[in-house]
């Protein structure tokens, strides 16, 4: 088993930044990909970016250029960097990863307000 644990969500205003954290614990060998997903009120959890095995970055269109996914590949850590954010990125942003099956966090809340 593997348990993530985000960190680092909050209050920002529109245009401000903040920077989350996830920390996988337990059977970590082995984890391969990770990523942030997100969910906002009443919508369905969607992806935001990923970062592979090898370090490929992938991040969905309207975060490219705002956000930056790094990861320790030590540990296994993972960070996300969102910068300029707007209030339709609220939502509760979730760590995921995969080792034989897909695994995630709790989230953390990220609130922007205008």
């Amino acid at each position: 088993q593997v348990q993530l644990v985000e960190s680092g969500g909050g209050f920002v205003q529109a245009g401000g930044s903040i920077r989350l954290s996830c920390v996988p614990s337990g059977n970590t060998r082995g984890i391969a990909d990770m990523g942030w997903y997100r969910q906002g009120p009443g919508t369905q959890r969607s992806v935001v970016a990923t970062i592979t095995r090898s370090g490929v970055t992938t991040y969905i269109e309207s975060v490219k250029g705002r956000f930056t996914l790094t990861r320790d590949f030590a540990n296994h850590t993972i960070w996300l960097q969102m910068n300029n954010l707007k209030p339709e990125d609220t939502a509760v942003y979730i760590c995921y990863t995969m080792v034989r099956r897909d695994y995630w966090g709790r989230g953390t809340q990220v609130t922007v307000s205008s």
